[in-house]
């Protein structure tokens, strides 16, 4: 179809396959009327907006699974001064297609073949079994438009009805009391840039009417607690048959052995790897003693050592009683495997402490714990709270522009 513009005297030409009811020129915007002979008469003009739009009458696009061109564009604008764009394509099938952009955010919609006419009220719409929240109810007036039209374009208000699932939205239009509902989903801008290569994208601001969040609470609930539950089953899987194992147990002498190695009974530890806990406790009294124990696997000749003090020490400052430390320590070796070992044990006291007479030592394998399980579960909770509240954080700006909005905005 060839329309030439009698104002610009520029002629556009672009194959449809439709009646076109209406065109404007993508020029100067002249509004043009097909009359009863099929003839173009201009009715009036829209003054052009300052803003430049991604896609032009013509361009091409692969999207879902064909090919579409835009037939026409229409530029809209709601009180005070929220303003988007809604492209109009259509494929060789002659099926259409919408996509809506707003702040660099894309929806593409389809028309629905029928909807309920909406009651008065109505919150909340049922469409194919989810439901839909009321996010506006308000009156669109077309500032700018372009292309061919099948349809009459209204020169009064639009009332819109719009209803959100993110990421999916039901519109419903209602213009002399005739009414069309469409349905659209949230388009990404990777998935833009493929359909039309080369398209310069508008830059992205704020929070989509139906961006979809990052994360599902529910989802995201269900699998921390089925982690929860495999971790806490497999802890108990592996352990199941293991028990508390005390491998020494032992009041050693400073007398005899200060400062001097005492090798323990060889022991052999079986099941699946678990920590060792060693206790000591001595009688320090403002003064201070130390144990140096290497544990040694029989068959690798692996060393691992670990060391400890214990001090303690009070007395009077300015008239006030302190205190600091503790005559006992407890400590672990953790990840020992079964095996054949003994124990390297090396006791040490303050040369100056003639009090101290002993050094008691404990030493437990596979001592019952769960903190690691525990301590896993905790992250997860902390984790799950912090993405909770990012997204209650994200519906809050969601929300921010819409009448109905349930957040609390100070």
């Amino acid at each position: 179809m060839k329309i030439p513009c009698y104002d610009c005297n520029v002629e556009t030409e672009l194959e449809v396959g439709f009646e076109v009811v209406n065109f404007v020129c993508p020029i100067c915007r002249s509004l043009y009327e097909a009359d009863d002979e099929g003839k173009f008469r201009r009715k009036s003009k829209y003054k052009a907006e300052t803003e430049t739009y991604p896609l032009v009458i013509g361009e091409k696009g692969f999207l879902k699974g064909s090919e579409y061109k835009v037939t026409g564009i229409l530029r809209k604008k709601v009180h005070p001064d929220y303003r988007w764009t809604e492209f109009i394509l259509q494929n060789e099938a002659k099926e259409f297609l919408y996509l809506s952009l707003s702040n660099g955010h894309w929806m593409m919609l389809t028309e629905l073949e029928k909807i309920d006419d909406l009651k008065k009220g109505v919150k909340v719409l049922d469409y194919d079994g989810q439901d839909y929240d009321l996010f506006e109810h308000s009156d669109a007036e077309i500032i700018d438009a372009k292309g061919f039209f099948d349809f009459q374009l209204p020169n009064k208000k639009t009332h819109l009805a719009e209803f959100i699932n993110p990421p999916y939205i039901v519109s419903v239009e209602k213009v002399n009391n005739v009414q069309t509902a469409f349905h659209g989903e949230y388009v990404s801008k990777s998935k833009i840039r493929k359909a039309f290569p080369g398209i310069k994208l508008p830059y992205q601001t704020g929070t989509g009417m139906i961006q979809p969040s990052l994360f599902d609470l529910k989802n995201t609930a269900i699998i921390f607690c089925l982690f929860a539950l495999l971790i806490i089953t497999a802890n108990w899987y592996i352990y199941r048959n293991q028990f508390e194992q005390a491998v020494f147990s032992q009041t050693i002498q400073f007398s005899k052995s200060d400062n001097k190695e005492i090798t323990s009974p060889t022991f052999e530890l079986k099941g699946a790897s678990a920590p060792m806990t060693i206790s000591v406790s001595t009688d320090v009294d403002n003064s201070w003693a130390n144990l140096n124990i290497a544990l040694i696997n029989e068959d690798t000749s692996d060393e691992i050592y670990a060391n400890k003090d214990i001090e303690y020490y009070s007395g009077y400052t300015d008239g006030e009683y302190w205190r600091e430390g503790s005559s006992s320590e407890k400590f672990n070796i953790c990840g020992v495997k079964p095996g054949k070992y003994h124990l390297g044990i090396t006791p040490m006291k303050a040369p100056e402490d003639v009090k101290n007479n002993a050094m008691r030592i404990n030493v437990i394998w596979n001592e019952p714990s769960s903190r690691n399980v525990w301590l896993v579960i905790i992250a997860m909770v902390v984790i799950f709270f912090i993405i909770r509240f990012f997204k209650n954080q994200f519906e809050k700006n969601r929300w921010a522009d819409s009448s109905y909005s349930t957040y609390d905005y100070e």
